[in-house]
């Protein structure tokens, strides 16, 4: 039995009432570790260790916090096996999909921030009779908190620029899938990161995580996570008028035009159906296919799904097993509920038997309208409807008749069409013929219930930091 303690000050902490939680391995259904339960004591050890370390941290040049990120960056890669490995075992991902995505994703935020504040430029104004120029200062000590469907990749992205800009964090990864947050406490302080910058707090989002949320002494709060705990956070960040990022989730529409290169469109439109179990935000989960084109699409989409593989995640399988037996539960429900609706199932739509873990299979379904529940609730899980439009407003419609507004991919090879479309689709992201291709320069967040705030590039760095403007006259 593995344990996973709270790391604070640079150091391995049990909780203060040593009280832990179960983590069960997701492909096996075993517990496997217990994970500590930190109580508002351990945060304010945590905020005691930050805020002396913030003078310090915030006090070294920007060349002396990139080499240190940079170090980090390398020891991630370095330890990629072990990392993909826990990776896995917390989530039921392949561990093909932590090796090659996960792991390698985590090393490169921590070098993309490493590397933006050292090619960072700040604002300079001059009229005949005064200069400004604009200082962006740390916060102080800021909170992170990560969800569970991409561990070490989530948690990085947010603790990258927030170190980077020279702010103290206070960490809370997903209790549920503790096990890279853990590890990352020792390779921070292999790469010399000083005791007290990062510290990492375990436990149960609704008693330590709002804590951090509503602690005075946070300064921002960065979330991934749902939309229902995104609403309460933000409710208790206004209050105090604390900085907040939240990015939610997301019911992502795929458009499939007449005009598209139809086998790549097929191939990626699985992909991003399927891909982490459909455990990921960014997951096109609804996909309107021209009535032209429909038939066909279908019938190929489904001969690439009947060959997708579902099994324990060590092996060479193409999904594995949902993060937990609620999660599957959740996921079983919204389907049934849909087959109750009048959906036609083409494939899936049912639990798998595979020992006792939580593996649901690929699911298709046709024959439902755009504003039944399925096509407007987040189901996060390996489950795609197919739906005909006859004509481009349709799509659009259809496409943009959710609270949610997070991502959006648009099939054409008419490059008219593809900028019309793209500018009218309601997202804070919009791929043209692909899909998950990032740039970590561009910023990244979505619109209405999926989510407030940008990440990523210039805006993570400034959401981290504080603009002052200092006037001089000439």
């Amino acid at each position: 039995m593995k344990t996973f303690d709270n790391f604070i000050g640079g150091e391995f902490l049990p909780p203060s009432q040593d009280e832990y939680l179960p983590v069960v391995d997701p492909a096996t259904g075993d517990t496997y570790a217990q994970v500590a339960n930190a109580t508002s004591e351990d945060l304010e050890t945590a905020l005691a260790k930050a805020e002396t370390a913030f003078a310090d941290w915030s006090g070294h040049s920007i060349e002396e916090r990139s080499r240190v990120l940079m170090k980090l960056a390398d020891l991630i890669e370095e330890n990629l096996t072990a990392l993909a490995e826990a990776e896995s075992l917390d989530t039921g991902k392949p561990l093909s999909l932590a090796s090659t995505v996960d792991i390698p994703r985590a090393a490169a935020n921590f070098r993309f921030f490493a590397s933006a504040i050292v090619n960072d430029a700040s604002q300079m104004h001059a009229n005949e009779r005064t200069l400004n120029y604009t200082l962006h200062k740390p916060l102080g000590v800021v909170g992170c908190i990560s969800p569970w469907n991409l561990p070490l990749y989530l948690l990085s992205w947010k603790i990258a620029p927030a170190l980077a800009t020279g702010n103290c964090v206070i960490a809370k990864p997903s209790e549920v899938t503790p096990y890279t947050a853990w590890m990352l406490g020792d390779l921070a302080n292999q790469a010399g990161l000083p005791a007290g910058v990062l510290n990492i707090l375990h436990g149960a989002g609704a008693e330590i995580g709002e804590r951090l949320v509503t602690h005075p002494k946070i300064k921002a709060i960065s979330f991934t996570g749902g939309t229902h705990t995104g609403r309460r956070i933000g409710r208790l960040a206004g209050e105090q008028l604390k900085k907040v990022s939240l990015e939610l989730g997301g019911k992502n529409p795929v458009l499939v035009f007449a005009d598209c290169d139809l086998e790549q469109a097929v191939r990626t439109s699985m992909r991003s159906a399927f891909t982490n179990q459909g455990e990921i935000c960014l997951c096109g989960s609804r996909i309107f296919v021209e009535s032209g084109i429909y038939e066909e699409f279908k019938q190929e989409f489904l001969q690439k799904v009947a060959h997708l593989e579902v099994g324990l995640p060590s092996a060479d399988v193409d999904l594995g097993a949902l993060v937990s037996r609620a999660h599957l539960e959740k996921v079983s429900a919204y389907v049934s509920r849909a087959v109750g609706q009048g959906a036609t199932v083409l494939a899936g739509g049912m639990p798998l038997q595979i020992g006792n873990g939580f593996f649901y299979a690929p699911t298709v379904l046709e024959g439902l309208d755009a504003g039944c529940e399925i096509n407007q609730q987040e189901v996060f899980g390996p489950v795609v409807t197919l739906i005909p439009f006859d004509a481009e407003e349709e799509a659009i419609q259809m496409a943009n008749g959710t609270n949610y507004g997070l991502a959006a991919v648009v099939w054409t090879e008419n490059l008219k069409r593809a900028h019309r479309v793209a500018a009218r689709m309601e997202s804070g992201i919009v791929w043209v013929n692909c899909w998950m291709e990032r740039d970590l320069r561009t910023p990244f967040g979505g619109v209405k219930l999926s989510g407030v705030g940008r990440e990523g590039g210039v805006e993570a760095l400034r959401f981290f930091t504080e603009a002052q403007n200092i006037c001089i006259r000439r």
